[in-house]
């Protein structure tokens, strides 16, 4: 898990700055009481996944892990495709993800289950150029060379593809690169990068340092996340039981963000070392609303499953009901 010690550190310092620096009466959220005649969790241990810190400054900003009957802790990665690696190797317990990278993961790893479905907006990713490009459109890029966070399978890359078809612009008419975003972002803003697809926090933060936005998500991406558990962890009994109370103290903290969205961003912005105007827009569309799978999640991520077989993003056919989990929160 070498991609989440580099940053350990250092967001824990600023997360705790942050809550240091939050008015105390923003934080009026309880943990979720745990049923009496419930599994002994004292003995497990979850590792908890996350992409840019954004799951784990939900959770802390509104303290619903604290009381929770099971250890955790947080490992923090820069982009999905290192986050999947770590799970598929049981190096942690739940990941979030977009529809697309959960997708791609399951290619490579049908053992893991998705246990929640979170909803955002589709604006929080698109293309970008840097502020003087010449590039003023989703045409233009044909015979250009666009960079692609993180990697195959990322839902910019299922939104570049959109964008490019409404353009009639086919995807051998361009180069795309894949590259991870904290490369990505350095690339961009020496100018060394020409157009970038991205998401969420390093496409807002980069919009408000000057990038122009060629196309964003929106009619293209569904603006579904994703909560995946690894197999195993899974497959464990007890660490199932206490993925499932995770699961029910996330949701309750993306109630808390929706209704708190000022006192949120304060402590993403801190956290992510965003500006204030930088960080609510961000938060604002951020999948904060969370819900166990339904039946109509499944058949959203089917369709997308099917387009981006056909458009040959994904390697072969998924049965996206199979690796659904729709009873974890009732178990």
């Amino acid at each position: 898990m070498a991609g989440s010690n580099i940053t350990s550190f250092h967001l824990r310092r600023r997360l705790l700055g942050a809550l240091a620096a939050a008015p105390a009466a923003v934080f009026g959220l309880p943990g979720v009481a745990f049923a009496a005649g419930s599994p002994d969790l004292s003995g497990v241990t979850l590792v908890l996944g996350d992409q840019a810190g954004g799951l784990r400054a939900l959770a802390e900003a509104s303290r619903v892990l604290e009381g929770a009957p099971y250890a955790y802790r947080w490992a923090n990665f820069q982009g999905a495709a290192p986050l999947f690696e770590a799970q598929r190797a049981n190096a942690v317990d739940i990941a979030p993800a977009g529809d697309l990278p959960v997708l791609a993961a399951a290619t490579g790893d049908p053992s893991l289950r998705i246990v929640a479905t979170r909803v955002g907006s589709p604006a929080q990713l698109g293309i970008l150029v840097p502020q003087h490009s010449t590039i003023d459109s989703v045409a233009k890029l044909k015979g250009r060379t666009v960079f692609v966070s993180s990697a195959r399978g990322s839902i910019s890359e299922y939104q570049l593809d959109g964008a490019l078809a409404e353009a009639g612009i086919a995807r051998s008419d361009i180069q795309i690169r894949y590259i991870l975003p904290v490369d990505a972002f350095a690339a961009f803003a020496s100018g060394s990068i020409e157009a970038w697809a991205t998401f969420d926090p390093y496409y807002g933060i980069a919009i408000s340092r000057g990038a122009r936005v060629l196309r964003d998500g929106t009619g293209i991406n569904s603006g579904l996340g994703f909560i995946t558990a690894s197999g195993a962890a899974h497959a464990n009994t007890l660490k199932r039981a206490a993925i499932a109370d995770v699961l029910l103290r996330l949701q309750r903290a993306g109630d808390w963000a929706l209704a708190h969205p000022q006192a949120y961003a304060q402590v993403y912005g801190k956290l992510t070392r965003t500006t204030p105007d930088a960080a609510l827009t961000i938060t604002q569309r951020s999948a904060l609303r969370q819900r166990f799978v339904t039946a109509a999640d499944i058949a959203t991520l089917q369709k997308v499953a099917d387009a981006a077989v056909r458009d040959g993003i994904l390697p072969r056919a998924l049965d996206v009901a199979a690796l659904a989990d729709t009873h974890i929160g009732v178990a």
